[in-house]
Formats: structure tokens, C-alpha cells, sequence
């Protein structure tokens, strides 16, 4: 892999002068990192993961770190989750964009994010395929999965 981006948290074991770094080690930020980099240290569709938790930020004006709520004790991904299963994940769009009259556009966001985050990276899509849904291009859009990993 040739990552191009990575995580702002890499800048802790940057030297000043320093344009690369190699680590044995697991680096990044929790909440963002995918379940299977946590625990092998390297994935190809790590990066997917990381884009819907930002996307999930964006549309619920909510930080994934540190979110809390007051019915259950579920990560944002967790909590988005769960209104989409409850056929209700309009709720979780932020109060500042409620009059928003793109309501579609961003309903489109949460489900695009939530195919980012499928337990099993296989059924992740592409950042390419990711584009094309959020251009309008793509009219069906693959089934959500059960996430079956930890969203506490």
C-alpha cells in the first residue's frame, strides 16, 4: 500500500525535519480506525471506514469521540446504526441543517456512510463507487450488512 493521507495523529512521532516514517505499530485515532487495522495493523479499506465516521460528523454536527447519548451508551456509528434500523436516520442530522430543502442529499450521505462501515472491508465500496452515489449516478445502492463488531 502507498497511502497518500493519513492520520493528523502520525504528526506525534514525526521528527521536525522528517517527510517519512515507518512504525510496527498501530497508529491513529480511535473512532476512526476500522475495526480490522486495529487489529491487524493494516487494511486496504481502512481509509473507507475513516471517510463515513467524518461524513457521519458532518451531517449529525457530532464528534465521534466523545459522543454520548442520553438513551444508550452507542458510539456515533452506533447511534446512526440504530435510527437506521429503526427506519429513522433522518434524527440524526443536525439541528442546523434541518431546513435544509436537501433532505434526499442527505439522507443519501447517511446511507453511503453506513456502506463504509460494513464489518467484512469486501463489502465496503470503492472511494470511486462512493463518488458516483453521491452524484446521483448510482440508483440502487448495495444492502446494509449487520455490523456485528463493538459500536460501544
Amino acid at each position: 500500500m502507498n497511502p497518500k493521507i493519513s492520520d493528523f495523529g502520525l504528526a506525534r512521532i514525526f521528527r521536525g525535519d522528517q517527510t517519512k516514517v515507518n512504525t510496527k505499530r498501530v497508529v491513529g485515532t480511535y473512532g476512526y480506525m476500522s475495526p480490522e487495522y486495529v487489529i491487524d495493523g493494516h487494511s486496504m479499506k481502512s481509509d473507507i471506514f475513516s471517510f463515513d465516521v467524518i461524513v457521519l460528523e458532518i451531517v449529525s454536527g457530532m464528534k465521534s469521540r466523545g459522543f454520548a447519548h442520553p438513551d444508550h451508551d452507542l458510539n456515533l456509528i452506533g447511534h446512526a446504526w440504530k435510527l437506521w434500523n429503526e427506519s429513522r436516520a433522518m434524527e440524526i442530522i443536525d439541528v442546523l441543517m434541518e431546513n435544509v430543502p436537501a433532505s434526499e442529499a442527505l439522507s443519501r450521505c447517511i446511507q453511503v456512510g453506513l456502506l463504509c462501515i460494513q464489518k467484512c472491508p469486501e463489502e465496503r465500496p470503492l472511494m470511486s463507487s462512493v463518488l458516483v452515489m453521491f452524484d446521483r449516478k448510482m440508483l440502487h445502492f448495495p444492502n446494509l450488512k449487520n455490523l456485528d463488531f463493538t459500536l460501544k
